[in-house]
């Protein structure tokens, strides 16, 4: 592959500041995407322009896993519009606030609910965003602070299962790299012992009931949280939340808790049912498999929904079939989004952008310093790319062989590998997941990077930490330090950059 140097690297870094300049994503994706096309292209606009749309853009939305994934998508979107417009929403949330009657509560359900969802990074915060954003909403909760709590348990979960689609790719690039180093051990058994070397995914599953109990926020989260509890506004008035939220003053008549509660339990009765039927949990599930599962439940959900709606007189079929084509056509520009990352991150790929990060980090190093090193270089890929797999591809043949020729741990160095690539994806605002999740909270995009940010960087430096350590002491006990670590800086950074605020709201 031909190599491009530092240019490699402009492309996500134009996407980022564009991003962060004009507040519009796609376009910024789009012109950092067009510039890497006339590297490739001898800087010439009219060709770059051209096999930027066949080479990248047509392929991206054509292959077959992504166009799976835009086709759910749409089917995701039908549901949620279904769900957030027939107006169960509001009586949910009216009904459920009488329980769940604090903002730690809330934190703590939407958390567990999280982890509840361990089969889809997609599905957790397109399923959990709609159905808890009224929720939330009543009980002053912003929705960065949603949009955060979602993503923290979207990736974070499902790169510890291993046997959903996770961790059945990540078997498989141990299983190829073990054969070549003749590593003798089960590809699951060293997935065991990997898990808890995987110091960012565990360090940001336990950052939310840590700042949900203790009040304590900082950063930009501090301020956002402060304004809703001050003002009851969700989120900044310049904010462009990307698809419409749920008004939980609107409660329509005739509406019923069961037009929220039944289509939910309908969806993960489906799920769980055709997965159970497809050998769950003793067979790994195609991907195929799963994505039309999901596809199938989310429109039987839906169904449910508008035969509830018609029923109690709330909507009429035309309306309802009117309601599921909106929330279809909201996910048009995440689908944009996604296509226009996705071809950024194979620009990159053509470009040589993650060789020349390795490049960069590459040199003599000591065996007890390989798992930061990797971790603090899959960041940087993942971040650039917005894609966590395409790290863990790139960075596992070189992980495996460092392990045994400099002597570094070997489940230590595996586990910073998915977590450097975990913590930059989580990092990136070009990322999907971060995309979906700031689409399930009906939040502005941006914001929820910049809120989010702090928070992955706090997990980020305490997973350095052990990284560091565990280069000389190989323990899983190591976990035990993260927690108190992230406890820590948690505690100092708030002190520093923020301050405790009331978990008790009185609802109106």
């Amino acid at each position: 592959m031909e190599s491009y140097g530092f240019i490699s690297i402009l492309p996500p870094l134009i996407a980022v500041i564009l991003a962060i300049r004009t507040k519009n994503v796609i376009s910024a994706l789009f012109w950092a995407g067009l510039f890497g096309a006339l590297a490739l292209n001898g800087w010439n606009p009219v060709f770059a322009l051209q096999n930027f749309i066949k080479d990248f853009i047509f392929v991206q939305a054509s292959d077959a896993y992504n166009s799976n994934l835009l086709v759910m998508m749409i089917f995701i979107g039908g549901f949620v519009g279904v769900l957030t417009h027939s107006g169960g929403a509001p009586v949910f949330a009216n009904k459920i606030a009488s329980y769940i009657n604090t903002r730690t509560k809330a934190q703590l359900l939407v958390w567990f609910g999280g982890i509840i969802i361990f089969f889809s990074d997609s599905g957790n915060p397109l399923i959990l965003g709609p159905s808890f954003q009224p929720v939330t909403d009543k009980l002053r909760i912003s929705r960065e602070k949603l949009a955060w709590l979602l993503d923290s348990t979207s990736s974070p979960v499902c790169i510890l299962i291993p046997f959903i689609g996770w961790g059945v790719y990540i078997l498989g690039l141990m299983q190829k790299e073990f054969e070549a180093a003749s590593i003798t051990m089960d590809t699951l058994t060293a997935f065991m012992h990997v898990l808890p070397f995987q110091f960012y995914a565990i360090g940001a599953l336990f950052l939310i009931p840590v700042i949900a109990f203790t009040g304590y926020e900082f950063s930009a989260m501090y301020k956002a949280e402060k304004r809703t509890i001050e003002t009851g506004q969700p989120f900044w008035p310049e904010a462009k939340p990307v698809r419409l939220s749920v008004d939980i003053n609107e409660v329509h008549k005739g509406a019923t808790l069961s037009m929220m509660v039944v289509p939910l339990i309908v969806l993960f009765v489906c799920i769980f049912g055709l997965f159970i039927y497809h050998g769950f949990p003793f067979k790994r599930l195609p991907g195929g498999i799963l994505r039309a599962t999901l596809c199938f439940s989310y429109f039987t959900a839906a169904i449910s929904c508008m035969l509830l709606t018609i029923k109690n007189k709330v909507k009429t079929p035309s309306e309802c079939f009117k309601m599921y084509m909106d929330g279809a056509k909201e996910v048009v520009l995440i689908l944009m989004i996604l296509v226009l990352a996705w071809s950024l991150g194979s620009v990159c790929k053509a470009l040589g952008t993650a060789n020349f990060i390795v490049g960069l980090a590459k040199g003599t190093v000591p065996g007890w310093a390989v798992p930061a090193l990797l971790f603090i270089t899959g960041a940087g890929i993942s971040f650039a790319t917005g894609s966590s797999w395409g790290t863990f591809a790139i960075l596992m043949p070189l992980a495996v062989p460092m392990s045994v020729a400099l002597g570094a741990p070997l489940f230590a160095t595996i586990g910073s590998v998915l977590s450097g690539g975990l913590f930059g994806d989580h990092c990136s605002p070009i990322s999907d997941t971060t995309v979906l999740s700031s689409m399930g909270a009906a939040c502005d995009h941006l914001d929820h990077v910049k809120t989010q940010l702090p928070y992955a960087m706090t997990v980020g430096l305490a997973s350095i930490i052990c990284y560091m350590i565990a280069g000389f002491i190989d323990s899983p006990m190591l976990v035990v330090l993260l927690m108190a670590l992230v406890l820590t800086f948690g505690v100092l950074f708030s002190k520093k950059w923020g301050e405790k605020l009331s978990n008790k709201i009185e609802l109106q």
